[in-house]
């Protein structure tokens, strides 16, 4: 039986491949001979590395489901090791797969098998995989259904589906309880701050039985599921939007990971001045100490795919500064995934390699207690920006603070009301890019760089639903 995602058993092992950045994971399943993975990303050299050192061979390829967050590796993989891309047979792809459905075994060596399990709920087509060891299940891959404390958004079809596919997932989620063993872990492919997550999540890890105790679909009744699930569902990236009708049509192969063109300091200024976008990937306190004027500031040391892509317009050529190359890969590696597949050109270095002359951007960066001490003494010109998301809003905001979150600010900037704005988030990472976004605009933006869990103990007022 598997004691943890990476425990061998006598006969196989489970290996995860973790993407943080996306809060999703893929698996490599092996008896040491033959290998299955489930939910590839996008760059499957991870893979092909991965199943070299352990010296086993890809046979199979499983999809879960269409995926929205990412652009799936699995008919890369699949065509460089000559795998079976199992994709359901009633999804409309148009490419060569084996096609599987509902109680379909895919047999992986003389003792190992799968079978698939319809479970929609995320999708109308999701389905999970149950592992059989000489016939007996001993994990589940869950994809976008049943996660860890929770389940998948069922929401990234449109507002007309939403409440069919709660109530498939909520039948979806009973029936794995249903089928399969207490014992038995879970495999989810999201749920790790990934935004298919319906609710937050919890663990990172988690058997049947343990669902059966934590999950809501499996404690509540279908209504108090759905009512919960629907009052807590939040925006989710616009790059979403281009993922599904990309997985459906033949991904393109494997992706380019060479460096970009290298630009000088004229040509970033040209391509800042053209109205493209030129991000600097240092973190937030870099930035703030000094940048090219005109850059947005989207640190690799958060999300940086996810806010990247939620808010870029789609298809603007795209330049990165980075301290250096190593930075400028990890880059292009997260935005591959996305579909972002080579970047305009690239520089490393600091400030004064990207500089042309002018002098460089910077950002003051105050705590919160700074703030409470600033809004002491009323100021007309003072404005507090919030560009956190609704839900995050509702369980408390700064007493008289402006409300953008910020996958609405780019589109909203001539809201923001007039004078100095003092912009903050959760923690400071969405924060920096919305200063950033602001500065470049030609506001007057400081940087509250602070969690706001201790804006209430550090003076400011917190108006929250318990005041």
């Amino acid at each position: 039986m598997v004691t943890s995602p990476k425990t061998p058993s006598p006969s196989f092992e489970i290996v995860p491949l973790e993407t943080p950045s996306l809060g999703d994971r893929s698996y490599l399943v092996h008896d040491g001979t033959n290998a299955v993975v489930v939910d590839p990303q996008r760059d499957i050299d991870r893979v092909l590395d991965l199943s070299t050192r352990l010296g086993v061979t890809v046979r199979h390829v499983l999809e879960t489901h269409v995926h929205n967050d990412y652009v799936t590796g699995g008919h890369a993989l699949a065509r460089v090791t000559g795998a079976h891309y199992h994709v359901n047979a009633a999804d409309p792809v148009t490419f060569d797969r084996t096609p599987v459905g509902d109680g379909d075994t895919v047999e992986i060596s003389p003792s190992l098998a799968v079978r698939a399990l319809a479970t929609p709920g995320h999708t109308y087509t999701h389905l999970s995989y149950v592992l059989l060891d000489d016939g007996r299940p001993v994990a589940v891959f869950t994809g976008g259904s049943m996660l860890y404390g929770s389940s998948g958004r069922p929401d990234l079809l449109g507002p007309d589906h939403t409440e069919p596919l709660a109530r498939a997932q909520y039948a979806s989620l009973h029936r794995l309880a249903a089928q399969l063993p207490d014992d038995v872990p879970i495999f989810p492919t999201h749920g790790f701050g990934s935004f298919c997550s319906a609710t937050q999540t919890s663990g990172t890890s988690s058997t049947i039985g343990r669902e059966k105790d934590v999950n809501p679909a499996l404690t509540k009744d279908e209504q108090a599921y759905l009512d919960e699930l629907l009052a807590g569902l939040d925006a989710y990236p616009a790059y979403y939007a281009h993922m599904g009708p990309s997985n459906l049509t033949a991904p393109a192969g494997a992706p380019d990971l060479s460096a970009p063109s290298p630009a000088d300091p004229a040509e970033l200024r040209r391509r800042i001045e053209a109205g493209e976008w030129v991000v600097d990937l240092r973190n937030r306190t870099a930035f703030a100490a000094g940048h090219l004027t005109g850059t947005l500031n989207i640190g690799l040391d958060g999300p940086f795919s996810t806010y990247l892509g939620w808010l870029i317009p789609w298809g603007t050529p795209l330049t990165l500064l980075a301290s250096t190359g190593e930075q400028i890969a990890e880059a292009q590696r997260e935005l591959v995934r996305i579909g972002i597949d080579r970047p305009a050109a690239a520089s490393t270095g600091g400030p004064a390699t990207w500089s042309d002359g002018s002098d460089p951007g910077s950002l003051r960066r105050v705590t919160f207690a700074e703030l409470a001490a600033e809004l002491a003494t009323p100021r007309d010109d003072l404005v507090v920006l919030d560009v956190r998301r609704h839900s995050e809003r509702r369980a408390g905001h700064v007493a008289g603070s402006v409300h953008l979150p910020l996958h609405d600010l780019l589109t909203h900037l001539d809201d923001v009301p007039p004078g100095e704005v003092w912009v903050h988030c959760q923690s400071g990472y969405r924060a920096s890019l919305a200063a950033s976004l602001l500065a470049a605009s030609g506001r007057a933006v400081v940087l509250v760089d602070d969690d706001f869990s201790g804006a209430r103990d550090a003076g400011a007022e917190v108006v929250s639903p318990r005041s």
